[in-house]
């Protein structure tokens, strides 16, 4: 039976980060974004919350908390600015969860630990020029040289590329076992040497707060010590991380939609025409009413797939429903707060515009649109089955601690 009452802690947490993202992080989001400046000090100011190990047990440095936590912080940075939930996306779900899941009792010591307190920076590099959707025609290599490594290739779209410390990366150390040949490894920038290179990819349409950039990998030696899983566990891992890092994305997309929602009934309750506010007209009604219902059911496919990731059942299926929904919803909410403010929604004046600019690359990143709906299909077909978790993230716990400030 699902409860969707929220404990007294959840409740606090999201007040907690709501005031702290209003007061800290709102009133400068849009000159940043129009400015185009990731301020670097974001990273430390969310590890100051408590945020950067939010689910992970506290024996590794984090606060002991749950999927549906994760989710809910997603929702609030994203309020906000995509660039604060896309944080929280790369170096919790992607980097995070993927050494929590599958890394040694060792790894998760000595590579998690400093990830969970916030002293270092993780971020996930999986898409390659010539491989995005498909994974097995990625082009790096691993080779073994004794107790080391030694990584070639390029990674792309790697979101906060130029400010992470960590990277976990995917490479083949089989280039003939197709995507049974993948491997993956966790990369350290200030022990890689000379050979990991990273540099910012310009000209985005949106995101313009945050960065995203590109990793070049020349003869990058990387301590046998530091892959992830076996040989050939690769492509199961990325998958595995994939899924965590999609449902903060779905999570974090709420939050838009939310966001389009509120600025969209402020503005139709102002602002006048023909004697009256815009919001007594039915086609305004009709395309707040829309946000409103794309808000409730979206909220509610992510807590859902929170709710059995936290009891360890197969979620895959829901959080890919869950993404897929609430990245349309997010999308298609920005563009209609954009019509709501009408000549004003096409200018930076206010946030909408930056809300659909934003909008459009969680359609397409982590699995895109398409991506999604043929794993629905196959899924409601039968052609596709969910099998149990090989490890879940710990249950909730009252007495959990967290840094709220």
């Amino acid at each position: 039976m699902i409860d969707l009452e929220l404990t007294p802690d959840q409740n606090l947490l999201v007040d907690t980060v709501r005031d702290y993202m209003a007061k800290e992080f709102a009133p400068t989001i849009q000159d940043n974004d129009l400015n185009h400046f990731y301020d670097p000090n974001t990273f430390a100011k969310l590890s100051d919350l408590g945020l950067m190990g939010i689910c992970f047990p506290e024996k590794y440095g984090g606060a002991g908390m749950d999927y549906v936590s994760l989710g809910l912080v997603s929702e609030e940075l994203e309020y906000v600015d995509h660039s604060f939930r896309t944080i929280m996306s790369v170096h919790v779900g992607l980097c995070g969860c993927g050494l929590y899941i599958w890394g040694t009792e060792e790894q998760k010591q000595r590579l998690l630990r400093p990830l969970a307190s916030g002293e270092r920076f993780g971020a996930f590099g999986l898409t390659e020029p010539g491989a995005g959707s498909d994974v097995a025609a990625m082009q790096s290599t691993a080779r073994r040289d004794g107790d080391s490594y030694i990584l070639n290739g390029e990674k792309t779209w790697v979101s906060y590329a130029d400010y992470a410390d960590t990277f976990l990366l995917f490479a083949k150390t089989d280039p003939a076992a197709h995507h049974r040949g993948i491997s993956a490894f966790v990369v350290h920038r200030d022990e890689a040497g000379p050979g990991f290179v990273t540099q910012p990819i310009k000209h985005k349409a949106g995101i313009h707060a945050g960065d995203t950039g590109s990793i070049s990998l020349q003869d990058v030696r990387v301590p046998a010590a530091n892959r992830l899983g076996e040989e050939g566990e690769g492509f199961v891992i990325a998958m595995s991380s994939l899924e965590n890092g999609r449902y903060t994305v779905g999570a974090g997309a709420c939050g838009t939609v939310r966001a389009s929602l509120d600025y969209s009934v402020r503005y139709a309750n102002q602002r006048q025409a023909f004697g009256q506010p815009i919001g007594r007209f039915q086609l305004v009604q009709q395309m707040i009413a829309k946000m409103y219902q794309r808000y409730e059911a979206g909220r509610l496919l992510y807590l859902k797939a929170g709710w059995l990731k936290n009891r360890g059942e197969p979620s895959n299926r829901a959080v890919s429903l869950a993404k897929w929904y609430c990245c349309d919803a997010a999308w298609d909410s920005a563009s209609d707060a954009v019509e709501v403010h009408g000549a004003y929604g096409y200018s930076d004046e206010y946030p909408v515009f930056r809300y659909l600019r934003n909008a459009k690359a969680p359609v397409i990143y982590e699995g895109t649109r398409e991506i999604h709906t043929m794993m629905q299909g196959e899924y409601a077909l039968g052609y596709r089955t969910e099998r149990p978790a090989r490890k879940t993230l710990p249950a909730y716990r009252p007495d959990a601690e967290i840094a709220l400030v």
